[in-house]
């Protein structure tokens, strides 16, 4: 059975306030043409279809055109909710869903029935593990201690419960949306610490076939069996080294996998350009990522005037601006109470203005501080002769 696997759409998200919808709009095509093109027999979805809880309409249209065009294929789709998903709003209406061959799984108590297909070689088992919230499924689980590692261990044992009972030589195929250990995380991802953890063992997963992580963006292969499919766009510029794909998944008459990548459309390149002003704007290496969607972040010592005008007459595409100036270290081993010492208040405030910008406080400056300084006084002065 040909599988493929895809999570973390996110419809509706933005990327820097950026509207990503024709992005995703053209990712779902693409999904499309790949399931047409490469014969697959069952589309896998693990998680984080929206963005939130509650999407903007143009997110649940976009939703309801992609479940029609996989209907339309006659291709069965397996779709578990995320940590960003309302699972009972992505849920409503999947018994009449399933008829269409759209199985939605969003509840935790489903977790050991299964959706059986069948090939040439037998049936396979898809087992749906959404988001499970630990504070909230620990009584479904009948756990006593809330944490991510327990419950998932007591959904995979009512998985594996369940298949012992069907036909040897059945294959089996888990959705799971979870943080497991060995996964590299990137700044897009919502935390999902419980009690200081966050992530589960891959083993946790022991005797499946084939198990399709989502909530991590990128790409990755935990085992040979155990994969995350990231992402197909990114959504942040932590993901700017990320080769979005969706996996390929071949599980044969034995259960054995091989898998291979498919590239989804890129709408726009990312750049994380560093440096000072000037360099950023002169650098001939740099014109490669004049059309791509840029984080840059400035080195100068002093913060110069207007400098997202300036990097965007170059780079057009600049999202996101950061300060990071390279400055001589102060001595670590003098103490804040030390530095103040002997310092007036007016002092203090032109230290602080020169440590966030560089450079100290212009003579207008110094005068509205000093003004504003004064005018504390007098209050002071005031309420202390109320009294």
């Amino acid at each position: 059975m040909r599988l493929l696997h895809t999570s973390d759409w996110h419809l509706g998200r933005a990327f820097h306030r950026v509207n990503m919808l024709d992005a995703q709009s053209a990712f779902i095509g693409h999904l499309v043409d790949t399931v047409r093109e490469c014969e697959v027999d069952t589309v896998v979805v693990a998680g984080d279809v929206y963005d939130r809880a509650v999407p903007p309409l143009a997110a649940v249209e976009l939703f309801d055109a992609a479940l029609h065009r996989l209907a339309e294929l006659g291709v069965p789709t397996v779709m578990i909710s995320g940590n960003h998903d309302s699972a009972r709003r992505l849920g409503v209406g999947a018994g009449l869903i399933g008829r269409a061959g759209i199985h939605l799984r969003t509840a935790a108590s489903a977790c050991g029935t299964p959706v059986v297909l069948a090939d040439a070689h037998g049936d396979v088992a898809f087992y749906g593990l959404p988001y499970l919230e630990p504070a909230l499924v620990k009584d479904e689980f009948g756990v006593g201690k809330a944490g991510h590692e327990t419950v998932l261990a007591a959904a995979m044992d009512r998985v594996r419960a369940d298949l012992a009972t069907r036909t040897p030589g059945t294959r089996s195929v888990v959705l799971a949306h979870a943080f497991v250990t060995g996964g590299q995380p990137s700044d897009s991802e919502r935390d999902i610490t419980v009690g200081g953890v966050a992530a589960v063992p891959a083993g946790v997963f022991d005797g499946v076939d084939y198990v399709a992580l989502g909530h991590l963006h990128g790409c990755q292969t935990l085992t040979d069996r155990v994969r995350y499919s990231g992402s197909p766009l990114a959504y942040s510029f932590s993901e700017a080294d990320h080769r979005k794909s969706m996996w390929l998944v071949d599980l044969d008459a034995d259960g054995a996998v091989t898998a291979e990548r498919v590239d989804c459309p890129v709408p726009r390149p990312l750049a994380r350009i560093r440096g000072t002003l000037e360099d950023l704007l002169a650098d001939p290496a740099l014109t490669r990522h004049e059309e791509a969607w840029v984080e840059a972040t400035l080195t100068d010592a002093v913060r110069p005037a207007d400098p997202m005008a300036r990097l965007t007459e170059r780079f057009p595409h600049t999202l996101s601006l950061v300060f990071d100036p390279e400055r001589a270290p102060q001595d670590a081993g003098v103490s804040y109470a030390t530095r103040l010492a002997g310092r007036s208040d007016q002092q203090i405030a032109e230290d602080f203005v020169a440590h966030v910008r560089g450079a100290g406080p212009d003579e207008h400056e110094e005068a509205v501080l000093r003004e504003a300084f004064d005018a504390v006084r007098v209050e002071d002065v005031v309420r202390e002769v109320a009294r």
